[in-house]
């Protein structure tokens, strides 16, 4: 049939509300502007209030009533808002597997050869490095520190491959200041350079704990690329393939927009009372008759439950990668993967 020319025009997205920023922006007068704003901000979080005990008390008749609940609402973050690009992996990518199952972490992730770890760093450490570095020394159980006694780099990474070490980390200080890591695997590399910034020793932390000899898990979040996943293998074989789930330890690396967060855990589990709010509502002519009784009306429910927290260990630090290179130290002409 004859459309008379015209042509369907392509379906627009929704467009997102506008925010209370920018339905005031446009008022010049500022005493006005943060009078509208405070209202609606307040409006803001009145509806939200409704929804969140909406949501709530659907949740608790559904458990009542033996349903399944409607789902949470997941909270946007900057992760799951992310657009995949070409540089993510797959979990089933093919290509990636056959990569890794002949890289140089293969050994590791195959049980062949279990992590040795030296640590060291530069030429004059400061008492503050000496703090760290006996931290690290709790984080890492497999890792051993060696002083650098004035010896290059290049003497370090020759005497650690004699010794069958697997992996080298050479921590710098500028002014007493820990500002630089030196990720080596040996023995044939490859070599990544951290700048370390926003350092918090464990002593520095409040409520911290000690670190026992239990072998930690290991939590490597949001390594999707390719340069990611080649980062995340080179952390996990600085950690033994079996952690001792005794503990509770855990060594968590958080990947967020090119920033590594390394955080140290214990997880501890506390029989606590809960008071809960009856589930059902009461009806008029039972508040009548509690009312009457002297008995208190809408009283909570005390529950035991077990409830897990988490106790931090220490360190806690930021790493955000420089370079990453093929060889270690001591490679002449090495290239550079990123």
């Amino acid at each position: 049939g004859d459309d008379g020319g015209k042509e369907d025009k392509p379906e627009r997205g929704k467009k997102t509300p506008a925010t209370i920023g920018q339905l005031t922006s446009n008022i010049k007068n500022k005493l006005v502007r943060s009078e509208l704003y405070a209202k609606l901000k307040h409006k803001q979080e009145k509806e939200k209030k409704r929804a969140r005990k909406k949501r709530q008390k659907e949740y608790a008749q559904a458990i009542d009533q033996g349903l399944e609940p409607p789902p949470k609402l997941v909270t946007k973050t900057i992760e799951n808002t992310r657009e995949k690009d070409e540089t993510m992996v797959t979990a089933d990518d093919d290509e990636i597997e056959a990569e890794q199952a002949q890289d140089e972490f293969a050994e590791h992730f195959s049980s062949n050869k279990p992590p040795k770890v030296l640590i060291t760093t530069c030429y004059k450490p400061s008492k503050i490095m000496y703090t760290f570095i006996s931290e690290m020394l709790e984080l890492l159980p497999c890792a051993t520190y060696y002083k650098r006694e004035g010896f290059p780099l290049k003497h370090v990474v020759a005497e650690a491959r004699k010794h069958e070490f697997t992996d080298v980390l050479v921590f710098n200080e500028d002014r007493k200041i820990i500002n630089g890591m030196i990720m080596m695997h040996l023995p044939k590399g490859p070599t990544a350079h951290f700048r370390i910034s926003n350092l918090v020793l464990g002593k520095d932390i409040k409520g911290h704990g000690r670190a026992t000899a239990h072998r930690p898990e290991l939590v490597l979040n949001n390594f999707d690329t390719r340069l990611g996943q080649r980062l995340g293998r080179m952390i996990a074989s600085l950690f033994p393939q079996q952690p001792e789930f005794r503990g509770r330890r855990v060594v968590t690396f958080h990947n967020q927009r090119d920033f590594i967060f390394v955080r140290h855990h214990r997880y501890i589990f506390e029989e606590k009372e809960r008071r809960e709010a009856p589930l059902v509502p009461e009806t008029a002519e039972a508040l009548k008759a509690k009312k009457k009784n002297g008995t208190k009306t809408g009283a909570a429910i005390k529950k035991k439950a077990v409830i897990a927290r988490l106790q931090e260990l220490g360190p806690k630090f930021t790493l955000k990668l420089e370079s990453l290179r093929a060889g270690t130290f001591d490679s002449d002409g090495a290239e550079f993967e990123w």
